[in-house]
C-alpha cells in the first residue's frame, strides 16, 4: 500500500486526532491567556456547540460516506476538472487546488450572508453570545450538508488532487478552531500572521453585532480574499474587549440550547445581512 493509500484509508482517524490535539491546545491557551472575558456559561455553551458538532459529523458520514476525499478520487479517476487539463507538476497542482478551494469557501460564506434563506441557516453560527474555540464547530446541520454539496461541486470543477483535498479538509477544520479561539496574540505577531492566515482578532470582527462588521472578514484560512474583494476590516469600532458578539436576535440563555439551535432557522424572520446592505456602525 502506498503512502497516499495509507493516508486516504486513515483519513477519518487523521482528522479526529488532528482535531482533538489542536482543540486541546487552543482550549488550554484560552484558559492561560484569554482575549476577552466570557459573558455566558462556558459549560452550557460547550455542551451545545460540541453537541451540534457530533450531530453534524454523524449526519455527514451517513449521507456522504465518501466525503470530499472520495469525491476527489472519483474526479481523479475520470479526469474531471480544470487541473486535469493543465500540464503542471503535482506539487503546484496541489497548491493551486488548495488556494482555489479556499476561494470557493470564501465565496460560499459571502453567499450565506447575502441570501436571506441561507442566512437563516448561517445565523446559528453567529448567534453564539461568546467567541471561543467551540464557536468554530457551531454550524447548523443543513448548512453543513449544503456546504458539502458546494465543496463537491468545487472539487469537480477544479479537478483538485486527492492529497490537496485531504490537506484542505484538515486545515479548514483546524483553522476554523484557531480563528474562532479566544486567545491573546501580541499585536505585532497578529499583524504579521494576518498577512498569511486569518487570525482570531481578524475573524472576531465578523462576529460583531454591528451589521457593517458582520459583513466583513469572511475568510477562514487565507486573508487575501477580503482585501481583494473589499470586505476587509482591521478592527471593530468598539475594540475587541468592548464589542458585542452575536446578532440582535436569539440572545437568551434558552436560545443557546442545542434543541433551540436546531430550530433556529425556522424561527423569527431572516433579517438579511446582505453584502450590499450598508449600515452605519452605531
Amino acid at each position: 500500500m502506498s503512502t497516499m493509500d495509507t493516508l486516504i484509508s486513515h483519513e477519518a482517524s487523521i482528522r479526529i486526532w488532528a482535531f482533538l490535539s489542536v482543540f486541546a491546545i487552543l482550549a488550554a491557551w484560552e484558559m492561560v491567556a484569554p482575549r476577552r472575558a466570557l459573558l455566558t456559561s462556558k459549560a452550557r455553551r460547550w455542551l451545545a456547540n460540541l453537541g451540534i458538532l457530533i450531530v453534524n459529523g454523524a449526519l455527514v458520514r451517513a449521507i456522504f460516506p465518501a466525503a470530499a476525499v472520495g469525491i476527489a478520487m472519483v474526479a481523479d479517476q475520470r479526469s474531471i476538472g480544470l487541473l486535469h487539463f493543465l500540464e503542471l507538476p503535482m506539487p503546484l497542482k496541489i497548491i493551486l487546488a488548495i488556494i482555489a478551494l479556499d476561494l470557493a469557501i470564501y465565496l460560499q460564506h459571502v453567499m450565506f450572508h447575502a441570501v436571506p434563506l441561507l442566512w437563516r441557516l448561517h445565523r446559528v453560527h453567529h448567534a453564539d453570545l461568546d467567541f471561543d474555540v467551540t464557536t468554530g464547530t457551531r454550524f447548523h446541520p443543513i448548512e453543513i450538508l449544503l456546504s458539502m454539496v458546494i465543496k463537491m461541486a468545487a472539487i469537480f470543477l477544479i479537478g483538485a488532487p486527492v492529497l490537496a483535498v485531504l490537506i484542505f479538509e484538515i486545515v479548514l477544520n483546524l483553522t476554523s478552531m484557531f480563528n474562532h479561539s479566544n486567545i491573546r496574540i501580541p499585536k505585532s505577531a497578529d499583524g504579521l500572521l494576518r498577512l498569511f492566515i486569518v487570525t482570531p482578532d481578524m475573524h472576531r470582527v465578523h462576529h460583531s453585532i454591528e451589521p457593517a462588521e458582520t459583513n466583513s472578514n469572511f475568510g477562514f484560512n487565507l486573508p487575501w480574499w477580503d482585501r481583494l474583494f473589499g470586505t476587509y476590516r482591521p478592527e471593530p469600532a468598539a475594540g475587541h474587549e468592548l464589542m458585542t458578539i452575536g446578532i440582535e436576535q436569539f440572545r437568551t440563555k434558552e436560545d443557546q440550547r442545542l434543541d433551540r439551535m436546531l430550530l433556529m432557522p425556522f424561527r423569527d424572520n431572516a433579517n438579511s445581512y446582505s453584502i450590499n446592505r450598508r449600515v452605519a456602525i452605531r
